[in-house]
């Protein structure tokens, strides 16, 4: 019997049509990650092969970015789906339709919240710091050579979900993939700055507006910010620019959770992050259903600010009590 990295081959071996996706609004890893191996599996698989998703600012510079569909340029079926980074409750509804009529479907993730179940082949790695480290094992079982765009990708991943290799998720092996990386070209400096640095003028004043009005609770343990529908109309917010507000709110001297929501198409979506002893996933979870990791975790609230502002410090209170 087949492992499931070598299972994952054969499928996109195999496979006619093949989508790779991540969930709504991906992210570096999640782009990176999907982008290695749809480069990689063009090597050996003849499957005509897309890729899901939208590269905001800050990854639009990437390889092969420019092959991203949205939703609407995706064909109506496929043989093969492979989710990565994210399991299919995060997926768009479009992806979900096609997901559900696929005659095959993968998971590649390193979210402890992600269910096995629904896929035919399951890669699930909790211990991970990122998916692309974990597509940067399965090329090494495949015997991928990689080249400096694959290099690339794999990198912008790493980074991100480290957060340039702060967060307590890395690894000693993770400095040794990144230094493999640099060593086929990579050039970090630029991709730090894309990635985790660079915000647009109306990114800059949204950040200044939410630290000015962020509400601490509990003795200055729990901080919230919060971007109204107002606020994002008003200064032209773009995708990818309340990226990196949630780390800024957690980096205050005292604080052990943070929350930054954001109002979104009459919900609002909940990013989670905690320094050393609060599992925010569950949390997420028991909240609005979400998940993710242990020190860094989302959800999708399906209420308004007021109701969410009514029960959050309460919850956010016992967490940290």
């Amino acid at each position: 019997m087949l492992n499931p990295v070598s299972s994952l081959r054969v499928a996109l071996t195999e496979a006619k049509s093949v989508l790779l996706t991540g969930p709504m609004d991906p992210d570096g890893d999640s782009i990176g990650a999907c982008l290695a191996l749809a480069r990689a599996a063009a090597g050996f698989s003849s499957a005509s092969i897309h890729v899901a998703g939208v590269a905001n600012y800050r990854y639009d510079w990437m390889p092969d970015a420019d092959v991203l569909r949205s939703d609407a340029e995706l064909s109506s079926a496929y043989d093969l789906v492979v989710v990565m980074d994210g399991d299919r409750g995060r997926l768009t509804p479009t992806v979900t339709e096609i997901f559900a009529g696929a005659k095959v479907t993968a998971l590649v993730d390193h979210h402890g919240s992600s269910s096995e179940d629904g896929y035919g082949v399951v890669i699930l790695n909790p211990d991970s710091p990122s998916t692309c480290e974990m597509v940067y094992q399965i090329f090494c079982e495949w015997g991928v050579v990689l080249d400096q765009a694959m290099a690339t990708q794999l990198y912008t991943g790493i980074i991100f979900d480290t957060g340039g290799f702060k967060h307590e998720n890395t690894k000693a092996e993770t400095h040794r993939l990144a230094a493999g990386l640099l060593d086929l070209g990579v050039r970090p400096a630029p991709i730090h700055g894309k990635v985790l640095h660079e915000r647009t003028s109306a990114g800059l004043g949204l950040l200044g507006e939410v630290l000015s009005a962020a509400q601490f609770f509990h003795q200055g343990a729990v901080v919230i910010g919060v971007v109204t529908e107002e606020a994002s109309r008003r200064l032209g917010i773009r995708s990818g620019d309340t990226e990196g507000v949630i780390d800024t709110l957690l980096n205050t001297a005292g604080v052990e959770v943070a929350v930054l929501a954001t109002e979104s198409k009459g919900a609002v979506k909940l990013s989670f992050r905690s320094k050393t002893r609060v599992n925010v996933a569950a949390i997420a979870k028991d909240l609005a259903g979400g998940g993710g990791h242990v020190r860094a975790a989302g959800a999708r609230f399906p209420g308004s600010m007021d109701e969410l502002m009514g029960r959050l410090p309460g919850v956010l209170g016992e967490a940290v009590s």
